[in-house]
């Protein structure tokens, strides 16, 4: 049974009871070790396989289907040690069900996936003391400290005595939380909890890091600062980091990108490679009859253009001059034009032929 007793700290006094530390996902992530919380060691005094593997995850022919719905697709792609990895798609496109499959949330169906060089069918209790998990939804305990809350998360890695007190003061020197150890978590604000869990999740020095939309509910300038902490994990601490986003931005920051859309992989490379497959700047045009403004400049201007969601959409080199040009001629059926360089949205919409939404409410 995964239960701890914890001492009396600032945060327990103040709610009258001793609290049990045990979020539902991290109970559910520690209990499938089939282990006593108390026998799991720390990180670097784990076995590790020799030679140490070339790539942090490789990942071959992989599909996972709920029921009838097939989430994953045949899946077949390495990540390289020490890069920040993004899985980027919209709601709906299986990122997250791949992020409980590398975090070994959920076992596997069909295929390979090796990380770290333990074999995900059969070797995920030596893994999971090597990974380092943030999850999307808060997993840090509004009523204790966020000393406390990094205690009790090392306790349940086996850590103890000096060896914890000194990794979590480490921790939160590092990510700028030393004055606010003795705050409730709960007094903090959205950008500080997610340091804490972040703080939380490399307590016990993992060599990859997952994370499920790691700045989401964050206003902007948080994101940028909580992406600027995993930027510094990887640099300093060498450290693998994949996570997965709906969030361009966070997409922009990766070193690499894994494009999916209903299950299965669109693309993969870096984020100036991708955008260099559109070809040239990309023009979209809002008009009232966009089926036949399409015919005419195809036919006047040769130039092709796609319809979508209502908009006409056309990639071509020299855009200011193809937009001074089509207004010349087509003034008067244009209601507004816009050109620009192409983003990573301009990437999905040449890949999918949609434009990149995030429904709240489409499961994973």
């Amino acid at each position: 049974m995964l239960t701890a007793t914890l001492p009396l700290g600032r945060g327990l006094r103040n709610n009258g009871y001793l609290r049990l530390f045990a979020p539902r996902l991290w109970s559910v992530f520690l209990r499938t070790m089939e282990m006593p919380v108390a026998s799991i060691a720390p990180a670097d005094a784990v076995i590790r396989p020799t030679p140490e593997p070339a790539y942090a995850i490789e990942v071959e022919s992989l599909t996972f289907s709920y029921k009838e719905r097939r989430a994953l697709n045949d899946l077949s792609f390495v990540i390289e040690r020490g890069e920040i990895f993004g899985l980027l798609g919209p709601n709906g496109s299986g990122k997250t069900t791949l992020f409980k499959l590398l975090s070994t949330l959920i076992p596997l169906q069909a295929g390979n996936v090796t990380v770290l060089g333990y074999d995900l069918r059969h070797d995920t209790s030596a893994l999971r003391r090597r990974l380092g998990v943030v999850f999307q939804h808060p997993s840090i305990d509004g009523k204790l400290t966020v000393a406390e809350n990094l205690m009790h998360h090392g306790h349940l890695f086996g850590l103890k005595g000096q060896c914890l007190r000194d990794r979590s003061a480490a921790m939160l020197q590092w990510l700028g939380l030393s004055q606010r150890a003795n705050d409730l978590a709960e007094t903090l604000s959205g950008g500080l909890q997610r340091r804490v869990e972040l703080a939380q999740a490399f307590l016990h020095k993992p060599d990859l890091l997952i994370l499920d939309e790691p700045s989401s509910g964050l206003d902007p300038a948080a994101r940028r600062e909580f992406l600027n902490y995993i930027a510094r994990l990887r640099n300093d601490l060498a450290v693998t980091v994949v996570m997965t986003t709906h969030h361009l931005e966070e997409a922009e920051r990766c070193d690499r990108l894994a494009i999916l859309h209903d299950g299965k992989l669109m693309a993969l490379a870096s984020p100036p490679e991708l955008k260099a497959q559109v070809g040239g700047d990309v023009i979209v045009i809002n008009t009232r009859d966009p089926e036949s403004l399409r015919e005419q400049i195809q036919v006047k201007m040769r130039t092709p253009a796609a319809l979508v969601d209502g908009c006409l959409r056309i990639e071509r080199p020299g855009g200011h001059e193809f937009v001074r040009d089509v207004v010349d001629s087509f003034g008067e059926q244009i209601e507004s034009v816009v050109f620009g360089k192409p983003t990573l949205e301009d990437v999905f919409v040449r890949l999918t032929g949609k434009r990149f939404y995030t429904g709240q409410n489409q499961a994973e």
